[in-house]
Order: C-alpha cells, then sequence, then structure tokens
C-alpha cells in the first residue's frame, strides 16, 4: 500500500488503481456503461412485462374514477374522497344488477352460444365445400389452437378464471389508490427527476391525464350507445315479427364491450351477431348485417364526430397497428391497453416535440442577437 501519513497522523490513501488517467478512455468507459444500462433496463422491462401492463391497466382504471368523479363535482358540492365512493359504489350497483336481474338469463344464453356458433361455422364450411373450396374442419380447429397458444407469454401466465380475476382485482385495487391520491405519485416521479425536468414533466402528465379522461369517456358513450342500441334494435325485431333473436341481451353486452377496442372489437361482434343471427334463417341473418351497418354508421358518422372535437385524434391505421402488435406479445389484455398506451406515446411525442421547438426557437433569437450586437459594434468605414 501507498498510504501516506498526514500532519495530524492520519493515514491518507493514494489514488485508486481502478483510476483511469486518459479523459478518452474515461469518456470510453462511461459510454459503455450507459449503453449497458439502457441495454439491461431494456430487458428488465421485457422481463417483468407483465407487471408493467397490469400497472398500466390499473393507470387506465384510474382515470376512469377520476373522470367520474369530476363529472359528479360539476353538480355535486362535496369532498373528491366522497365523489370517487359514489363513482365506485354506481359500479358496483351495476355489477349486482347486471349479476341478479340478467345473470341467470345471460348465462343461459353463454352456454348456448358456442353451440350455435360451431353449427353456423360448420355450415359456412359445409358451403364453401360445394363450392370447390378444400376445407376440412380439422384443420381449422387445428389454426384456431394455434392461434390461441400464439398470443403470448402474459397471456398464459394469467390464463385460467384464477389468473384472470387476480390480474383484474389487482388493477382494480392499484388504481382505487392511485384515483385516491394522484398528486402523492405524481411528486414522487418528479422527485426522483433532476430538478430542471420536474416542470416539463409536471406539463407533460397533466395533458396525458387529461387526454386519458377523454379518450375514456368517448370510450364509454360509444359502448353504452352501442350496446343500448343493439338491444333495442334486437329485441324490437322479436315484438315486430314475433320471432325472438336468440341471446339479444348478450350479444347487446358483447357489442358494448368489445366497443371499447376500436376496429377489431366492431368486427368481432358484428361476426358474433350476424352468426347468430342467420342461426334463426335468412330473414333474422338479413336483419342482424342491417342491425350491425345501422349500428356502426351511425356510432362512426354520428357520436363518434360529436365526441372527438374534445377526444384524443389518432389515426386509424395506427391504432389497428398497435391492437396487432399489443395482441400477439400480450393478448386480450394488450388489446384492450393498446389504444391509451398509444395516446400516451403520442402526447409525449408531442410534448417533447414541442420542447425541442422552443429551444430552436430560443438559440436562433440568440443568434439573431449576437449578429445585431456585433454589427452595431462594427466600426464606420468612413
Amino acid at each position: 500500500m501507498n498510504d501516506t501519513v498526514g500532519p495530524n497522523g492520519d493515514r491518507h490513501m493514494g489514488a485508486s488503481p481502478t483510476r483511469i488517467s486518459s479523459p478518452e478512455l474515461r469518456y470510453e468507459a462511461w459510454r459503455a456503461l450507459t449503453w449497458t444500462t439502457v441495454v439491461g433496463l431494456v430487458v428488465l422491462a421485457v422481463y417483468i412485462s407483465q407487471s408493467l401492463l397490469v400497472i398500466f391497466g390499473a393507470m387506465v382504471f384510474a382515470t376512469l374514477v377520476d373522470g367520474g368523479s369530476r363529472l359528479l363535482g360539476r353538480v355535486l358540492p362535496i369532498g373528491r374522497p366522497w365523489r370517487i365512493g359514489l363513482v365506485l359504489l354506481a359500479a358496483v350497483a351495476f355489477l349486482v344488477w347486471l349479476s341478479m336481474f340478467a345473470g341467470s338469463q345471460i348465462s343461459q344464453q353463454a352456454a348456448e352460444f358456442p353451440s350455435i356458433l360451431r353449427e353456423q361455422a360448420s355450415s359456412i364450411f359445409s358451403w364453401m365445400r360445394e363450392q370447390g373450396f378444400e376445407i376440412s374442419m380439422d384443420t381449422v380447429q387445428s389454426m384456431a389452437s394455434q392461434a390461441t397458444s400464439g398470443f403470448g407469454t402474459v397471456t398464459r401466465a394469467l390464463g385460467g378464471l384464477l389468473g384472470g380475476f387476480t390480474t383484474l382485482l389487482l388493477i382494480v385495487i392499484i388504481g382505487i389508490y392511485v384515483a385516491a391520491e394522484p398528486r402523492l405519485y405524481e411528486r414522487g416521479v418528479a422527485w426522483m427527476m433532476p430538478r430542471e425536468r420536474r416542470d416539463t414533466f409536471y406539463t407533460t402528465a397533466s395533458r396525458m391525464g387529461s387526454t386519458m379522461r377523454r379518450l375514456m369517456f368517448g370510450r364509454l358513450v360509444g359502448m353504452v350507445f352501442e350496446g343500448v342500441f343493439t338491444y333495442i334494435m334486437l329485441l324490437g325485431y322479436g315484438l315486430v315479427t314475433g320471432d325472438a333473436i336468440p341471446m339479444a341481451a348478450l350479444l347487446a353486452i358483447l357489442t358494448g364491450l368489445l366497443a371499447f377496442v376500436p376496429n377489431i372489437g366492431a368486427i368481432i361482434s358484428g361476426v358474433l351477431m350476424v352468426l347468430v343471427g342467420f342461426s334463426g334463417g335468412a330473414q333474422m341473418g338479413i336483419y342482424t348485417i342491417i342491425v350491425y351497418l345501422a349500428v356502426q354508421n351511425i356510432d362512426g358518422y354520428i357520436v363518434i364526430p360529436m365526441i372527438a372535437r374534445k377526444t384524443v385524434d389518432l389515426a386509424p391505421a395506427l391504432v389497428l397497428a398497435m391492437q396487432l402488435i399489443m395482441g400477439i406479445l400480450f393478448g386480450i389484455l394488450g388489446l384492450f391497453l393498446a389504444d391509451p398506451l398509444l395516446a400516451m406515446i403520442k402526447v409525449i411525442l408531442e410534448e417533447r416535440a414541442r420542447a425541442k421547438d422552443a429551444e430552436d426557437t430560443s438559440e436562433i433569437d440568440d443568434a439573431a442577437c449576437d449578429a445585431g450586437d456585433a454589427k452595431t459594434l462594427e466600426p464606420d468605414p468612413a
């Protein structure tokens, strides 16, 4: 050891043997450490992607609760905790009503639903074979099983009734905590950031919350409209003709729930509705096609445009691509959260672009000022 003794008798340690003397080598070492850290964080994010997706789902649920609390605040002059409690109580009351008054009927219809779909699929494949297409049910079932098994590791991890219930419970519990005290968690994240970036973070977080609330409001309005309108139209057919469409309530609920997923949800609900409709004959099947087209056109050309003025504007092709990617990687949970995640990414990129534009404008103004000062100080040639 090369320790030296100071004037007070203290022993001072010399230079570290790991110290890099060359500035160039120190710079390259820091670069290597930075890239290693980035790669490590990416690998960690992939490894815990299931947990991150559940946390993001909780943020979406917290936004729904917060949005409902803000709407109640416009008509009820009570504290925020009471408003959040009323929103949660209304949600629980709706679920209790759905299970008590509609649960038995919907459960019976849900039990019959797979058999009707299989019968209609068999009829379609039989007709296609008559037209010359070589299709076997074994091949179709094999393709379906492969598609089901290819939804990703998160779907397998969350598979099963118990896993799905546990995931939903975690989303609800975390979402309630965040909705109850959003500023607490916002300040916690800001505290871990550099001081000069905290103002930007607060601005971005505020805009992200506002965008998410508008997006969720638009989705909920669309879900309610499509579900109620579908049920009224399907029920009206039975009242007029005397031949009720099977599973009208179940089809309406599925249509409303799948309306949360743009593009793909409408296609799935339409296919299910038409298959059930043709199980009652050609006339009923054609009517279900009309109902589907009416629901989608009214929702797409009247309801959505009115809401779109105050909601986030996302390109349909971009939303569909995001849904396909998230569905393949994370299954049904990723499919449901693809749209909100894309909206948040868009907000972050827009805020970053706005900040860069402000920096560029400031640099141009500074350069102009410097040029003006230099011109002013230039001596008179006369």
